[in-house]
């Protein structure tokens, strides 16, 4: 058994900083198999910065306080506090916090490590939408330490999102 005070837990932002408060709990917790991070986000913010898909890891959003908006391809979807949402390996999406008041949830992935991460759209980067230039397939893989920018799962064309 481990436990952990979330509030003992130092916030990582990622680089890029489109959320204030992400606290990963999966190495204080000893989780192998599942990734959890508790996120607290205040109007505006946002879980991720693109509109995107795990090939290879389902996704649970737990929302404990506020409301959360998540963009699919179907269309933006609304969890209140007390709901939970999946989405499966493949299915795109992008939440965030659309509301006046904070937001709170849990963020739940298995397995723990995603190997394949596709985007079709940036929206801290103007809301573009993502294709492969050279075969027009409608996303794309983010790049590994050997890439030089996003890479196409069909064709294996690079693309700089820049």
């Amino acid at each position: 058994m481990e436990h952990v005070s979330i509030d003992e837990i130092d916030p990582e932002p990622y680089e890029n900083a489109w959320q204030s408060d992400r606290r990963a709990l999966s190495d204080p917790l000893n989780a192998t198999n599942l990734a959890i991070t508790r996120y607290a986000l205040e109007p505006g913010e946002r879980f991720s910065g693109s509109v995107h898909a795990h090939a290879d890891q389902e996704e649970v959003f737990v929302v404990l306080e506020g409301t959360a908006t998540f963009e699919t391809r179907a269309g933006d979807v609304t969890v209140e506090k007390d709901e939970a949402i999946r989405f499966a390996p493949g299915e795109f999406q992008s939440g965030y916090n659309d509301g006046e008041a904070d937001l709170v949830a849990l963020a739940i992935g298995a397995p723990r490590e995603t190997e394949d991460v596709r985007i079709d759209r940036i929206p801290v980067l103007d809301d573009r939408d993502v294709a492969c230039p050279d075969c027009g397939h409608d996303s794309m893989r983010i790049p590994d330490e050997s890439d030089s920018g996003l890479v196409c799962p069909a064709c294996g064309a690079e693309l700089d999102p820049e």
